[in-house]
């Protein structure tokens, strides 16, 4: 008898509604590849893009998910042992072929990051991209160093928080931004050093703290603000461009001479399971077990709460990471 699963099915772009809970054949793992018993999974911007037909490269019907936390269940080499506790992110999932949102998900061994914990599921299934892109970011895109000042643009944001964290842990004095003045109070009590109400112009703001500019800073915005965030940022600081909270990712007509304020550096990051060095993973894990570290607070959903999940993603009801737990 074939087994079965529950999944979540985008079959055309739309409004949350269109995410359908249906029965699925659980799918069988090639060479190469590995099967995900899921236990918990984050939600991502990409897949409000995908949703939302913003994406590009998407071949629907799809299950989505770019993340996923859980354990092997099948691994045909016989590299990863069943029961194995392991992350997998990025790589096509959720976008070429079928991803996280659901009981089962067959990914490339590539993909997949093994680690040990006894933390929640929903804990674990809140990390993988988050803190691949936070400290991605950080490393590869901004080069942050302790004794730095750092601008987060989108500063309630999971990516935002998660960031926040790694830098104050790293040594960098910390600014972080929000559209709404009562969250002011939860980024201070996250770490964050200048909590900023952004009204779409703070560079300011910034420079009344930090005269010269940042040092360095993270756009989780999109390119709305960028040009606010370079002008906050110092000669030879650097921008990395990380983020589209709103959805907006191509500057038109750029004049880089017009756009770039002089001396100030624009880098981007984009990054894969690769990127997340897997004595990274669990250290930070180990961390946050310690209770020495916080990446923000985890909202949990069940999988027949994915429509309502999704609505509290795209409208920004939460501060901090959404995660559904089967």
């Amino acid at each position: 008898m074939e087994q079965t699963m529950r999944a979540v099915v985008l079959s055309e772009p739309g409004p949350p509604e269109r995410l359908e809970v249906r029965v699925l054949p659980v799918p069988e793992p090639g060479p190469g590849w590995v099967r995900i018993k899921v236990e918990a999974f984050g939600l991502n911007r990409s897949e409000l893009h995908t949703r939302l037909g913003l994406a590009e490269g998407v071949t629907l019907p799809r299950v989505l998910g770019i993340e996923a936390a859980g354990t092997v269940d099948s691994d045909p080499d016989g590299v990863l042992p069943r029961g194995r506790q392991v992350v997998a992110m990025m790589g096509g999932m959720g976008r070429t072929y079928d991803g996280g949102y659901a009981e089962y998900t067959v990914v490339p061994r590539s993909q997949v990051i093994p680690f040990a914990s006894a933390l929640p599921w929903e804990t674990l299934g809140a990390l993988p991209e988050t803190l691949q892109t936070a400290y991605g970011s950080l490393t590869t895109g901004l080069d942050l160093a302790a004794g730095q000042t750092l601008l987060i643009r989108g500063g309630t944001s999971a990516l935002g928080l998660a960031a926040a964290a790694l830098a104050g842990d790293l040594g960098a004095t910390v600014l972080a931004t929000t559209r709404s003045p009562e969250r002011t109070g939860a980024l201070a009590a996250h770490g964050v050093d200048h909590p900023l109400v952004d009204d779409g112009a703070i560079a300011a703001k910034v420079r009344e703290i930090v005269p010269a500019g940042v040092d360095a800073a993270l756009e989780l915005v999109g390119t709305p603000t960028l040009p606010d965030t370079l002008a906050a940022t110092r000669v030879h600081g650097t921008v990395c461009f990380t983020g589209m909270l709103s959805n907006q990712w191509i500057v038109h007509d750029f004049y880089p001479i017009g756009y770039l304020p002089s001396g100030v550096r624009l880098t981007a990051y984009a990054g894969e399971a690769a990127d997340l060095p897997a004595g990274v993973l669990q250290r930070t894990l180990d961390r946050i077990a310690a209770g020495e570290l916080s990446l923000g607070p985890v909202h949990v959903y069940g999988l027949d709460g994915i429509r309502d999940a999704h609505r509290d993603l795209e409208e920004g009801r939460r501060a901090g990471k959404l995660v559904v737990r089967l």
